[in-house]
């Protein structure tokens, strides 16, 4: 019997070195083909890229910061080359005109050549009052207008038209569209950026245009978590207050974006708005209360979370910018929007790499984040590719076939 066994070995092993020198297993001379080896899932190469980042790479993935002027100046390269910036936000200070702009987003994709990630390149492009776009380009209708024609098909189509706008020059990232509901007339920062008053037509209609700007391939973020309809206070200006409870905010300001999350929302800007009865002490933007037990485990966001600028007056004048911005991170923020002013963002910077130090944040705090940021990088294959023209014509055109 044993001798029998050892047989059978050998004869196995002179099978296997034969199929081996030509070139196959046993198994595929008998036409079976097992299995492949599974390839690299890519989460294990998010978690494999982190890995490899330094403490001070980690931390400017967490920043979308703004540059000055109409070209890269010395701290946009200082931000870019040596903080390694995760994105940055033009504003109507960049924008000349359409070859200018374009010249700028190319000159950003290039600084940022020798990282291994890509910038996001964003923009506030709601259509109507808020609009980035240079002035070669047709104006769209504000959202209080579409939303007089309670219209989705047509919300959808201005969603991907921005997108097709704003890609043409780069961009890859929409800080829109608005989910507030315009419940106050008296509301100084809303009004006609709002589809209108009711809940259902603003989450219908807002829904339709994020998943018209993602259609497009470009990254929607969805605003103004959770909710900066029914405020008097600019939160530009100084910090608004609202006294709603729970319950009213889920039968209210909650619905669009319970809507838009159900149906795969993948960014949300959380606004500088106390909300009384569920954090007293900090603005949204800043509050684990509204940023993680509210936004993901009561609502299931898994996506990432931007707060809105740091360097408004809802923050400024009541914070001091850097500890704003580890509170936020601690909140469960994903990014850090610092619109204006290199201090600011130099501060803000500072102040993060100090709190890992020191331990007030944990470094698998910001890994966290990490994930989140690099897998939407990959999921809308960002890439710092060169732009080298723009028909405007043909994007005019299209504007002139949305009637309303």
């Amino acid at each position: 019997m044993i001798q029998s066994k050892r047989s059978i070995m050998k004869y196995t092993i002179v099978i296997l070195s034969i199929a081996l020198i030509a070139g196959c297993t046993p198994f595929e001379k008998e036409g079976i083909h097992p299995a492949p080896m599974p390839s690299t899932k890519p989460s294990d190469k998010i978690a494999k890229q982190i890995n490899n980042m330094s403490l001070s790479e980690k931390i400017g993935q967490l920043l979308i910061v703004g540059v000055e002027g109409y070209e890269i100046d010395e701290n946009a390269k200082i931000m870019i080359e040596e903080e390694k910036i995760g994105g940055i936000i033009l504003l109507e200070r960049n924008i000349e005109n359409a070859k200018q702009l374009l010249s700028l987003n190319n000159s950003l994709k290039s600084l940022n050549s020798s990282n291994a990630i890509p910038l996001f390149i964003s923009v506030d492009e709601e259509g109507g009052s808020v609009s980035r776009m240079p002035i070669e380009f047709k104006k769209l209708p504000t959202n209080r207008e579409i939303g007089l024609l309670n219209d989705k098909k047509l919300c959808f189509e201005v969603g991907k038209l921005i997108a097709e706008e704003i890609k043409a020059f780069g961009y890859n990232m929409n800080f829109a569209p608005v989910l507030d509901i315009n419940s106050n007339s008296q509301n100084t920062v809303i009004g006609d950026r709002a589809f209108g008053e009711n809940a259902d037509i603003v989450s219908d209609l807002g829904v339709s245009t994020m998943n018209g700007i993602k259609s497009g391939g470009v990254v929607s973020v969805i605003k103004h978590f959770p909710g900066h309809g029914d405020t008097l206070v600019d939160s530009h200006v100084d910090l608004p207050v609202v006294n709603y409870d729970i319950d009213r905010l889920n039968a209210m300001e909650l619905i669009p974006f319970k809507k838009s999350i159900n149906e795969g929302a993948d960014a949300v800007m959380v606004a500088h708005i106390l909300m009384n009865k569920l954090d007293s002490e900090h603005p949204a933007s800043m509050s684990k209360a509204v940023a993680t037990d509210l936004l993901r485990e009561e609502m299931g966001f898994n996506g990432l979370v931007v707060t809105d600028d740091m360097t408004m007056g809802a923050i400024i004048k009541n914070y001091d910018i850097g500890q704003a911005a580890v509170m936020a991170i601690n909140a469960g923020v994903d990014i850090i929007m610092v619109c204006h002013g290199y201090d600011n963002q130099s501060k803000v910077i500072n102040a993060l790499q100090n709190a890992v130090r020191t331990g007030e944040v944990s470094e698998d705090r910001l890994n966290e984040s990490l994930k989140r940021i690099l897998k939407l990088k990959q999921k809308y294959n960002l890439k710092d590719e060169i732009i080298d023209s723009i028909n405007i014509e043909q994007i005019n055109q299209r504007i002139g076939e949305i009637t309303l």
